[in-house]
């Protein structure tokens, strides 16, 4: 059956304390303090913000018109010098000119001469290897049919540059070898038609250029930079005003102090004198609060305090202390139906001989806190630590939870030699044995140190099935009793590995059950 004893008093003093905290903390606004630094950060954030967004929204169209101004006028001056050679089929004279552009300015990416004489192939780029292609594969498709007229030819419109921004589909190399731009870049294309230098309003081909926007993007992403830097510098200096106001403001608080450090004194007595009604008046009431229930508590208080230096888990101060804490004793017990899980790393002496004591000390605890977490999400309690091995109990009147918990223990041990692993130092196994029935509960020791323990067969049991996992090969085993209590055996994959085992220190045999849960 489950616990049903009542809390320890001290129990349900920390449980108010905690629910008084949460209520203090759900007001922490109301503080004139609180409230005048998070406005004056947030005032500053907001311009701060406001700022760096328009200021580096007008300089990216800045930027931006400055390098369509610079691709259009290239374009228009370098297409008109290519009209000749165009005209004359050139084409030696017009890959020197490019590849003399191409080394003069490293923004460029490339240049291109399509002729539409020829069905608008490429008779002339750098880089040299776009040269024979009718399509170029350096910009999306609906980009190059933008640029090239097909059909008929507006002349007026055609001597004008066409404007595109788009992004490379690969890395370009210039010289060879060379990285000149990476695929995904952003640039500007600039396409124009060149006239036919013979024939009175006939367009022999198209010139196109691209430029990188990378210059244009490094210098936005620097002067943000700076702005941050100012915004930053802004954001400190007026926290630091709005401390600064603050404690002026709360300077009548420092009036507490004296009463708090005669009370700290031990003059319970004392109470402080209210002069208004705002947050100073509130916490004024709160410290008179508190002073009457120290004075009321502290010999309580002071018992507890004696009786928790030797020290009993919460879980069984449910059962052995239903009297409170401050009343516990040697000898307290009761008799309960458990379920008991054992487990044991495997191997661990010869781990522990290969470590030193601190070694063997800091891997035990991210150990435990790996199958701890485990334990806990499924309600059950961890009663002692015996070396590498974990003794938790469930009190729940199924075993349901502690096959759950047994499987999230080998789940959370498999993420912990992951992480064992990246760090280049040797995984380890774990054997977890279960078994229900009933045992005693209670306490033990002398006057000046007592420990809690749960005594009885059903323990001696589970720690001798962890044991037989070895045996078995297996990472899980259970007994029949657990199997007998499950509420919803159908959640679990459970086979048969021994129909009658007698464990050591038993004489009647009992049935074992392998765990899956891959």
């Amino acid at each position: 059956m489950k616990l049903t004893a009542s809390k320890p008093k001290f129990w349900q003093f920390q449980q108010r304390a905690k629910k008084s905290l949460g209520q203090k903390k759900l007001i922490l606004f109301r503080s004139i303090q609180t409230r005048m630094i998070t406005a004056i950060t947030l005032l500053i954030l907001l311009v701060v913000t406001a700022i760096i967004w328009l200021w580096a929204t007008n300089e990216t169209e800045f930027y931006r018109q400055q390098k369509i101004q610079q691709v259009e006028s290239f374009a228009a001056a370098f297409g008109q010098t290519l009209q000749l050679e165009l005209g004359d089929r050139n084409w030696a004279n017009m890959r020197t000119k490019m590849n003399l552009i191409m080394q003069s300015n490293e923004d460029f990416v490339y240049v291109i001469v399509s002729d539409r004489r020829e069905n608008h192939q490429i008779v002339s780029a750098a880089p040299a290897e776009i040269a024979g292609q009718f399509m170029p594969d350096l910009v999306p498709v609906s980009v190059s049919k933008a640029a090239v007229h097909y059909g008929q030819v507006n002349f007026i419109t055609s001597l004008k540059a066409r404007i595109a921004e788009t992004y490379l589909l690969r890395d370009i190399d210039f010289p060879p070898n060379i990285l000149r731009a990476k695929r995904g870049e952003r640039i500007i294309e600039a396409a124009i038609d060149i006239p036919d230098n013979y024939k009175l309003e006939a367009v022999n081909g198209t010139f196109r250029v691209g430029i990188t926007l990378r210059k244009m993007d490094d210098q936005i992403v620097n002067a943000v930079t700076k702005t941050l830097a100012v915004g930053a510098i802004a954001l400190f200096l007026g926290i630091i005003a709005a401390y600064y106001l603050s404690w002026i403001l709360s300077q009548p608080i420092l009036r507490l102090r004296e009463s708090a450090s005669r009370l700290a004194s031990g003059e319970l007595d004392h109470r402080v004198t209210i002069l208004s009604q705002d947050e100073l008046g509130a916490l004024g009431r709160s410290f008179n609060d508190m002073s009457d229930s120290l004075q009321a508590s502290f010999g309580k208080l002071q018992k507890t305090l004696d009786s928790f230096e030797r020290f009993v888990p919460e879980k069984f101060l449910q059962v052995i202390a239903p009297r409170g804490i401050e009343n516990i004793a040697v000898g307290e017990y009761a008799k309960h139906n458990i379920t008991i899980l054992f487990s044991d790393i495997r191997g661990y002496t010869a781990l522990s001989e290969s470590q030193t004591p601190e070694e063997t000390f800091k891997f035990l605890n991210e150990y435990i806190a790996y199958v701890g977490d485990a334990i806990d999400e499924y309600g059950g309690f961890i009663d002692k630590y015996i070396g590498d091995a974990v003794m938790a109990l469930f009190d729940e009147n199924h075993t349901d939870s502690a096959l759950k918990a047994a499987i999230a223990m080998q789940l959370a041990l498999k993420k912990f030699n992951q992480k064992r692993e990246q760090l280049g130092l040797r995984t380890i196994a774990s054997g977890i044995g279960i078994h229900r029935g009933e045992v005693v509960m209670g306490t033990v020791g002398f006057t000046s140190r007592i420990d809690s323990t749960v005594i009885g067969d059903a323990v001696n049991v589970s720690s001798r099935v962890e044991g037989l996992t070895k045996n078995y090969n297996c990472e899980i085993l259970i007994t029949d009793a657990v199997v007998s209590a499950l509420e919803h055996p159908e959640d679990f994959n459970l086979d048969i590995v021994d129909e009658s085992v007698k464990v050591k220190g038993k004489e009647m045999a009992i049935k074992l059950y392998r765990l899956n849960f891959d």
